[in-house]
Protein backbone atom coordinates (compact mmCIF):
# COMPACT_ATOMS: atom_id res chain seq x y z
CA UNK A 1 0.00 0.00 0.00
CA UNK A 2 1.41 3.24 -1.04
CA UNK A 3 1.38 6.05 1.95
CA UNK A 4 -0.65 9.33 0.59
CA UNK A 5 -0.90 12.83 2.37
CA UNK A 6 -4.69 13.93 2.85
CA UNK A 7 -4.60 17.28 4.97
CA UNK A 8 -1.92 17.45 7.33
CA UNK A 9 -1.64 13.76 8.53
CA UNK A 10 -0.26 11.17 6.72
CA UNK A 11 -3.11 8.03 5.46
CA UNK A 12 -1.93 5.28 4.35
CA UNK A 13 -4.26 4.04 0.99
CA UNK A 14 -6.61 0.89 2.33
CA UNK A 15 -6.25 1.82 6.09
CA UNK A 16 -9.69 2.28 8.08
CA UNK A 17 -10.85 5.82 9.15
CA UNK A 18 -11.61 5.72 12.81
CA UNK A 19 -15.20 4.47 13.38
CA UNK A 20 -17.62 5.75 15.32
CA UNK A 21 -20.17 3.64 17.28
CA UNK A 22 -23.83 4.60 18.77
CA UNK A 23 -26.37 2.73 20.41
CA UNK A 24 -29.97 3.92 19.10
CA UNK A 25 -32.75 4.06 21.68
CA UNK A 26 -36.36 5.24 20.90
CA UNK A 27 -35.32 8.53 23.08
CA UNK A 28 -32.33 9.42 20.74
CA UNK A 29 -35.15 8.59 17.88
CA UNK A 30 -37.28 11.21 19.67
CA UNK A 31 -35.36 13.85 20.39
CA UNK A 32 -34.06 13.63 16.32
CA UNK A 33 -37.72 13.84 15.45
CA UNK A 34 -37.93 17.20 17.85
CA UNK A 35 -34.71 18.63 16.62
CA UNK A 36 -35.78 17.99 12.94
CA UNK A 37 -39.44 18.45 12.68
CA UNK A 38 -39.92 15.11 11.48
CA UNK A 39 -42.72 13.19 12.86
CA UNK A 40 -43.60 10.91 10.70
CA UNK A 41 -45.10 7.73 12.80
CA UNK A 42 -42.80 5.33 11.67
CA UNK A 43 -40.32 7.08 13.59
CA UNK A 44 -42.07 8.25 17.12
CA UNK A 45 -45.41 5.84 17.03
CA UNK A 46 -45.01 3.03 17.97
CA UNK A 47 -48.07 1.20 17.77
CA UNK A 48 -48.39 2.71 14.20
CA UNK A 49 -45.04 1.17 13.32
CA UNK A 50 -45.87 -2.23 14.60
CA UNK A 51 -48.22 -2.46 11.87
CA UNK A 52 -45.81 -1.50 9.56
CA UNK A 53 -43.48 -4.02 7.56
CA UNK A 54 -40.50 -3.07 9.75
CA UNK A 55 -42.54 -4.06 12.80
CA UNK A 56 -41.77 -1.48 15.07
CA UNK A 57 -40.01 2.28 15.00
CA UNK A 58 -37.11 2.93 12.71
CA UNK A 59 -34.60 5.52 13.06
CA UNK A 60 -34.42 8.56 10.56
CA UNK A 61 -31.61 8.32 7.84
CA UNK A 62 -30.77 11.68 8.89
CA UNK A 63 -29.75 10.46 12.25
CA UNK A 64 -27.58 7.54 10.59
CA UNK A 65 -26.26 10.01 8.46
CA UNK A 66 -25.04 12.65 11.17
CA UNK A 67 -22.99 9.17 12.58
CA UNK A 68 -20.93 9.39 9.04
CA UNK A 69 -20.20 13.20 9.48
CA UNK A 70 -19.75 12.82 12.91
CA UNK A 71 -17.03 10.15 11.91
CA UNK A 72 -15.59 12.12 9.14
CA UNK A 73 -15.44 15.59 10.89
CA UNK A 74 -13.52 13.74 13.74
CA UNK A 75 -11.18 12.33 11.00
CA UNK A 76 -10.72 15.22 8.84
CA UNK A 77 -11.62 18.33 11.06
CA UNK A 78 -11.68 21.24 8.91
CA UNK A 79 -11.02 20.36 5.47
CA UNK A 80 -14.56 17.97 5.85
CA UNK A 81 -16.65 20.85 7.12
CA UNK A 82 -15.44 23.32 4.46
CA UNK A 83 -15.07 21.03 1.35
CA UNK A 84 -15.97 17.91 1.87
CA UNK A 85 -18.77 15.76 -0.53
CA UNK A 86 -20.65 12.65 0.32
CA UNK A 87 -22.34 10.69 -1.47
CA UNK A 88 -24.56 7.45 -0.16
CA UNK A 89 -27.60 5.30 -0.28
CA UNK A 90 -29.72 3.90 2.39
CA UNK A 91 -29.81 -0.06 2.50
CA UNK A 92 -31.50 -0.58 5.50
CA UNK A 93 -33.67 0.71 8.65
CA UNK A 94 -32.17 0.73 12.27
CA UNK A 95 -34.29 -0.05 15.21
CA UNK A 96 -34.17 1.00 19.22
CA UNK A 97 -31.36 -1.09 20.68
CA UNK A 98 -29.38 -1.05 17.86
CA UNK A 99 -25.65 -0.44 17.95
CA UNK A 100 -24.71 1.58 14.91
CA UNK A 101 -21.40 1.65 13.79
CA UNK A 102 -20.00 4.61 11.07
CA UNK A 103 -16.92 3.32 9.59
CA UNK A 104 -14.65 3.84 6.46
CA UNK A 105 -11.69 2.79 4.49
CA UNK A 106 -9.06 5.45 2.81
CA UNK A 107 -9.56 3.86 -1.19
CA UNK A 108 -7.63 6.43 -3.42
CA UNK A 109 -6.19 9.86 -4.07
CA UNK A 110 -7.21 11.94 -6.90
CA UNK A 111 -5.86 15.27 -8.02
CA UNK A 112 -6.61 17.42 -4.61
CA UNK A 113 -8.97 15.02 -3.08
CA UNK A 114 -8.60 12.20 -1.13
CA UNK A 115 -11.43 9.04 -1.27
CA UNK A 116 -13.13 7.48 1.26
CA UNK A 117 -15.58 4.27 1.58
CA UNK A 118 -18.01 4.90 3.93
CA UNK A 119 -20.96 2.45 5.54
CA UNK A 120 -23.00 2.24 8.43
CA UNK A 121 -23.45 -1.13 10.01
CA UNK A 122 -26.09 -2.25 12.51
CA UNK A 123 -24.46 -5.12 14.96
CA UNK A 124 -24.97 -8.06 12.75
CA UNK A 125 -22.74 -6.24 10.51
CA UNK A 126 -25.87 -5.27 8.10
CA UNK A 127 -24.87 -2.09 5.94
CA UNK A 128 -27.80 0.54 6.52
CA UNK A 129 -25.95 3.13 4.84
CA UNK A 130 -22.99 2.95 1.84
CA UNK A 131 -21.62 5.00 0.03
CA UNK A 132 -17.78 7.26 -0.84
CA UNK A 133 -17.01 10.55 0.42
CA UNK A 134 -14.26 12.73 -0.68
CA UNK A 135 -12.04 15.40 1.50
CA UNK A 136 -10.13 18.32 -0.41
CA UNK A 137 -6.58 17.65 0.49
Amino acid sequence: MSQEAIGKERWVVGSEVPSVARTLSQEKIDRYARASGDFNPIHVDAAFAAQTPFGGTIAHGMLLLAYLSEMLTAAFGQAWLSGGRLKVRFRGAARPGDLVTARGRVQRVEGQRGVCSVECLNQQGEVLIAGQAEVKL
